[in-house]
């Protein structure tokens, strides 16, 4: 049997027809994962090893804070930049239109000699307007001011709606169109609140890109989205479709209220598709990290990366990978029961024994272990699984084997 022919691809149509996209990866993690209501601000040499580990990864580029945020945002951007200056990974940074924002941005790249992108954001909702007292004119003169400022001091502009995604077509495009003629080398759509169905994400940026193609401009498009419906990664993978060129996530979604798409199932997910090669054997590395430097804890049933994914104590499941090892088909094995390759990620499976464990689980185990899986030593560990309610520690297997 050849490996093609061992899993029936029902989703080869749809990831044919995306093979020469190409999509770039911007990480929020620093900046928009930092705005979570749980997260601690990481100490600056964990932000260097993040931005060490994204590179790695192959991201593109990290939004390394809000100069506008204080001295202590500023000091940590600009020793991010020096060091991404031996990196591959380019930095961006979140500035409102405001000229007063942009201006230390400035004063980074002079002191540091490396570029930073200048994300300028407004809002561009209806319900937001109202909120702010804002009138379109206003937006329009403070987004044009903004990112001319910019381009005048030889930044690269992206220019952002937050909340585009509840946004007039209207304003949208009055905003988009300002931006464009003052410079903005990308345009970034936004569901600030997580408002969006896949099937709206492929209007808006349908919609955004025919602006750009109206006016005949190389600008390109980034999608940014929240997860408050749990939509973000399907979202992010439809902003993929419908022409977005570059997309936005965090480590395990962390950031604002339910958080943002998550960096590390985007990069699974068009590794499967086959949209890019990157190697991912640092992302579990990458989880972990921000896990623990930002405070997040990463739950046991987490896709790819939680305790559980890759480990089964149940007979059916467990026997039909143990199967496979004893083929001695390691890809077999990742693959029998798991729709992710636990080696490509760098994990591997791992075989437990509890309450729906069957004589297979323990004489592996055991064998594993060192120990040999004998008839009373199976038995015992068995009849302990049984009439135990969750997974047997390994101490517990051990000893009961040993009886």
């Amino acid at each position: 049997m050849t490996e093609d022919s061992l899993v029936y691809d029902w989703n080869d149509s749809d990831q044919a027809s995306w093979a020469t996209r190409k999509v770039q990866l911007l990480d929020e993690t620093l900046r928009d994962g930092l705005q979570s209501p749980s997260a601690r601000d990481p100490e600056i040499a964990d932000k260097l090893r993040l931005i060490r580990l994204m590179d790695r990864l192959g991201i593109d580029t990290a939004d390394v804070g809000l100069p506008g945020a204080g001295a202590r945002a500023r000091e940590h951007i600009s020793t991010l930049v020096r060091e991404m200056a031996s990196l591959k990974i380019k930095a961006n940074v979140a500035c409102r239109t405001l000229v007063t924002d942009i201006a230390p941005v400035v004063d980074v790249v002079q002191a540091t000699g490396q570029p930073i992108e200048v994300c300028a954001f407004i809002g561009s909702s209806p319900i937001r307007q109202y909120a702010e007292n804002w009138e379109l004119a206003t937006m329009l003169k403070l987004s044009r001011d903004a990112v001319e400022f910019a381009v005048k001091n030889d930044l690269d502009c992206m220019f952002v709606t937050e909340d585009t995604t509840r946004a007039h077509p209207d304003d949208v495009r009055a905003l988009y169109t300002t931006a464009i003629e003052a410079g903005a080398k990308r345009l970034c759509i936004c569901d600030t609140c997580g408002h969006a169905t896949p099937d709206g994400v492929k209007r808006v940026v349908g919609f955004v890109k025919s602006i750009v193609d109206e006016l005949g401009v190389e600008v390109g498009l980034d999608w940014h989205g929240h997860r408050d419906r749990g939509l973000g990664l399907i979202n992010t993978l439809a902003a993929i479709s419908a022409g977005a060129t570059r997309v936005h996530a965090t480590a395990l979604g962390v950031g604002e209220r339910a958080g943002n798409t998550e960096m590390d199932l985007v990069l699974v997910n068009l590794r499967l598709m086959g949209l890019i090669d990157n190697d991912l054997s640092c992302l579990g590395e990458y989880c972990k990290l921000a896990s623990e430097a930002i405070g997040v804890p990463l739950p046991s049933n987490y896709p790819v990366f939680g305790t559980d994914a890759f480990e089964t104590g149940t007979g059916v499941h467990a026997a039909a990978v143990i199967k496979a090892f004893k083929k001695g088909d390691h890809w077999l094995a990742n693959r029998v029961y798991s729709g992710v390759p636990a080696d490509m990620v760098g994990l591997e499976q791992v075989i437990k024994i509890g309450p729906m464990s069957g004589k297979s689980n323990v004489v592996w185990f055991l064998e594993h272990h060192g120990v040999t899986p004998s008839d009373k030593a199976v038995d015992n560990v068995l009849a302990l699984a049984k009439k135990t309610p969750r997974l047997l520690t390994d101490a517990e297997i051990l000893a009961a084997a040993a009886r």
